[in-house]
């Protein structure tokens, strides 16, 4: 088997309902559907029953978080490929299964552009993503899970998703991955998902902890690069906040300084 597309879930079942049925709505047969739900206390179990001739497996258990529940997805999986489409997020209506998985081509990760969707004003973007990302690349961004094919048997070895981060572990992975295990990867200048901007990864108030699990883990594993990553965000911080002054706000609205974008 190609692919297993991995769903996880945990009180959100309108928004895997959407999920659910932008993955079934494909005519494929060469991928397996996994739903791992957390337990649920709303109507989570009763949208998977509804739809349960669509999916090959699932599960619904108290989980210990985000990656907790992704590991049980991998462990799940039996495709040469993973692709994790969480609850909420979904394949584009214009997606076309049948050519995404002629795309999966042997390479360790296959990562697509996104679409990043805001909920709060109905807006969307499409994101593009470098075809070389390296060290520099990864200390300010990320690869899209939502968007990325992963080789399961990579991820299998690297030791799935670290439970000991609560957000920002498919970030190490991909960082990992690229850097330090020279895996093989391919971009392809396209989008086939949706990423809504309602998650835990995209709360302002979670920013703090998505900035402290970052440093730890580039001053653990990247240790020759640790203080000149440290330096850099430092200086990053600090003209961030020069651009946001109000003397500088006015310079640029006068017409100087148009050099300092924001």
């Amino acid at each position: 088997m190609k692919l297993s597309i991995i769903t996880i879930n945990y009180n959100n079942a309108e928004g895997l309902k959407k999920t659910i049925n932008s993955v079934v709505n494909q005519r494929n047969e060469n991928f397996e559907y996994i739903i791992i739900d957390g337990n649920s206390t709303d109507e989570s179990i009763a949208v998977i029953n509804s739809l349960g001739q669509h999916i090959t497996h699932w599960s619904s258990e108290p989980d210990t978080g985000i990656y907790n529940a992704m590991n049980k997805g991998l462990h799940m999986a039996k495709g040469e490929y993973v692709l994790f489409l969480n609850s909420g997020d979904q394949l584009k209506e214009n997606a076309d299964l049948n050519s995404l998985i002629n795309n999966l081509t042997g390479e360790d990760l296959i990562y697509f552009n996104l679409e990043i969707s805001n909920p709060k004003n109905n807006k969307s973007f499409e994101k593009t993503y470098p075809d070389t990302p390296d060290f520099k690349y990864f200390a300010e961004d990320t690869l899209p899970h939502t968007g990325s094919f992963i080789k399961r048997q990579l991820l299998v070895q690297y030791g799935g998703y670290s439970e000991k981060m609560k957000i920002v572990s498919d970030w190490a992975f991909f960082m990992d991955a690229v850097c330090l295990y020279n895996c093989t990867y391919k971009h392809i200048n396209n989008s086939f998902s949706i990423f809504y901007l309602d998650g835990i990864s995209s709360d302002k108030n979670n920013q703090d902890l998505l900035m402290e699990e970052r440093n730890n883990h580039i001053s653990q594993s990247y240790k020759l690069y640790n203080s000149l990553y440290k330096d850099w965000i430092e200086n990053k911080q600090k003209l961030y906040k020069l651009k946001r002054s109000s003397s500088i706000k006015i310079l640029k609205k006068i017409g100087f300084l148009k050099w300092l974008s924001i």
